[in-house]
């Protein structure tokens, strides 16, 4: 996190030296959204005050006078918060003053008449720099939870998410293969393109960034950084024909980007989730997704119209997955209330309750004529779309079970964990094949026995 900030601050500091203006996107949205906005943000605003985009920035809080007011430093009240001794009315209040430099720009930016040189109402995170992410851990020293993995497209390698990295491994074997850096603090989902060219990677620091990094699956090269919010992104899925990307985040928004020959650019915003989206699915003509949130629904969206479809609101607590049924006609959801439900897109009535866990239900992931499930209660389950009935449990975890994908071409399942421990089992009978720490140099250490005697 350390060199997070030192990348920020190398942004900051970029132009001082020389004449051009001060730029609001890279000189001061680094200095609003690592020093102010956790203050002074959509989740707490001291003083009725935000900085998370430039017009809340220029705006009035509680004080009689704007935030900021070109070419006028006595009546900017943040210059004064930065400037002033009162230690009651320094800003920010807990935190370190600003340096001397930094001060100075937001100084020579209100005098040179506070031009904006971003996108009007885009959030602080999403006009910034995309950030050069620090360099992982050469070796683990501690397990950490792994929450996403795909298998590649021969599946010959998992792909796997860590600490600032995605790291890639031999799923037959469990040997490190190679390391993809620079990526958001905490991985929460990958996805590969149908034709296995393209990584795309959720992932963000919680209340700090969040990102869709999108990488050249053979070579771990950055090619975009699409869908940059205020807090981390928790889903990215590409459409059936690979052409479009769907995002879901902790702001509540789905974004849909489409590959516009070497680029990709926004084609959708859905905004009807009122807490946190944590996955989204395609319906396998790639005409509509469904959508999974904390708002405890679960939705259904055209893509070519931009409107909602429907609402399912027959969970009781945060809804975590969905999976379209292969009719087009029903979708299933699961939630933090156990519950693997059925409903139908039609009227958004449930159609049955297809399985109560023992615990809360984490992803589901939906390959062939098999909808695979992650579970707080420590087993991997699968189950047939056109039957509606269980078929498999994958069982070994000693923690909750926080992922799951399938090898259709090997027909093999694996699984991460809480613990950082991957599991491997054969598709047809649910037998275990073998399990690993996807932990680069993590040595488990088991207790020393301590003898009374």
């Amino acid at each position: 996190m350390r060199r997070f900030f030192t990348f920020l601050s190398a942004c900051i500091l970029s132009h001082q030296f020389h004449g051009d203006p001060v730029s609001f996107s890279k000189d001061l949205a680094p200095i609003l959204l690592t020093k102010c906005q956790s203050c002074h943000g959509p989740k707490k605003a001291k003083g009725k005050y935000r900085v998370d985009t430039f017009l809340r920035a220029m705006d009035k809080g509680a004080s009689d006078q704007p935030g900021f007011t070109p070419r006028n430093l006595d009546e900017s009240e943040v210059y004064y918060r930065l400037t002033t001794d009162d230690k009651d009315e320094r800003m920010p209040s807990e935190g370190d003053p600003l340096s001397s430099k930094q001060i100075a720009l937001f100084k020579r930016w209100i005098e040179e008449g506070s031009t904006f040189d971003g996108e009007q109402g885009a959030s602080l995170a999403s006009i910034i720099p995309p950030p050069v992410h620090p360099r992982s851990p050469e070796k683990y020293s501690l397990r950490i939870p792994i929450q996403a993995l795909a298998y590649g497209a021969d599946g010959n390698e998992l792909f796997v998410g860590g600490y600032h990295e995605i790291t890639v491994w031999n799923p037959k074997d469990g040997k490190l293969l190679r390391r993809i850096g620079n990526i958001g603090q905490r991985s929460y989902a990958i996805d590969l393109s149908p034709n296995g060219r393209l990584l795309a990677v959720a992932c963000g620091a919680p209340g700090l960034y969040g990102e869709v990094r999108l990488l050249d699956a053979s070579n771990g090269k950055l090619i975009d950084v699409l869908a940059r919010t205020p807090d981390v992104a928790l889903d990215a899925r590409f459409a059936p024909d690979g052409t479009k990307l769907a995002t879901a985040s902790t702001d509540g928004r789905i974004r849909v980007f489409e590959q516009r020959e070497q680029e990709w650019g926004i084609l959708k915003t859905f905004v009807n989730h009122s807490d946190w989206v944590n996955a989204v699915t395609w319906s396998s003509d790639g005409k509509r997704l469904a959508s999974a949130s904390r708002d405890k629904t679960a939705k259904v969206f055209d893509l070519e119209s931009g409107k909602r479809v429907v609402t399912f609101s027959g969970h009781s607590g945060s809804v975590n997955g969905v999976a379209f049924h292969p009719d087009g006609k029903q979708v299933y959801s699961t939630s933090d209330d156990k519950l693997l439900a059925l409903w139908k897109i039609e009227d958004g009535k449930k159609s049955r309750d297809v399985h109560r866990f023992g615990a809360g239900v984490h992803k589901i992931l939906s390959s062939g004529e098999s909808l695979f499930i992650s579970s707080n209660d420590k087993i991997a389950y699968e189950y047939s779309l056109q039957e509606g009935r269980q078929r498999n449990q994958f069982t070994g975890h000693g923690d909750w079970a926080l992922s799951i994908t399938f090898d259709s071409l090997n027909k093999l399942v694996a699984s991460s964990g809480f613990d950082g421990r991957i599991h491997i089992w054969n598709h047809a009978d649910a037998k275990a094949i073998h399990s690993f720490f996807a932990l680069p140099g993590y040595e488990l250490v088991e207790p020393t026995e301590i003898s009374l005697e």
